[in-house]
């Protein structure tokens, strides 16, 4: 017995309604992990995409500069300038591990720095040599504003790094 043209049609309708649905649901996950979507990079990536990563919000990674830390208590605002660590995981090995590498990020005169401005209570960690990893965006004055910090003190953290997006 074949189908009924009313019962075909009803099951296309279905199908394709169906299809629809499938495609909006694909459609609203796929664009809003791409707004989400942050860059991670050293500070020598950021300065070398320069504008590419406009009005985007970042993730970086620097070692804190402990001589540059200014917190006003009135105003809640903290600054401090963090410098370079290299992403390769390779260099921070040779470099005798994590602490040693972001007491030579410091050390090394040429190595690219940050200014970071970040408004809230002052973390417990902050201090000189501490690993930062700053949420925000480039001011058009070369401030990075951070919305998010997070510090590790790398004594005990020794061994974790964060991955570094490549090309992102």
């Amino acid at each position: 017995m074949s189908e009924s043209p009313k019962a075909s049609s009803g099951r296309g309708k279905f199908l394709l309604g169906g299809f629809l649905i499938v495609a909006a649901i694909v459609y609203l996950i796929a664009s809003s992990t791409q707004a989400a979507a942050q860059y991670y990079l050293t500070i020598d990536e950021l300065y070398a995409k320069g504008d590419a990563v406009g009005d985007r919000d970042i993730k970086l990674s620097g070692v804190v500069d402990g001589d540059t830390i200014k917190y006003d208590i009135k105003t809640l605002t903290l600054r401090f300038t963090i410098a370079n660590v290299p992403a390769d995981l390779d260099k921070i090995e040779e470099a005798g591990g994590l602490a040693e590498a972001l007491h030579i990020a410091l050390e090394d005169p040429k190595g690219a720095r940050l200014e970071v401005e970040y408004i809230g209570v002052m973390p417990d960690l902050l201090r000189h040599e501490a690993q930062a990893i700053v949420t925000g965006r480039m001011g058009g004055d070369g401030i990075f504003r951070a919305d998010e910090l997070l510090l590790k003190c790398p004594t005990r953290y020794e061994g974790e790094v964060p991955l570094q997006a490549d090309g992102a």
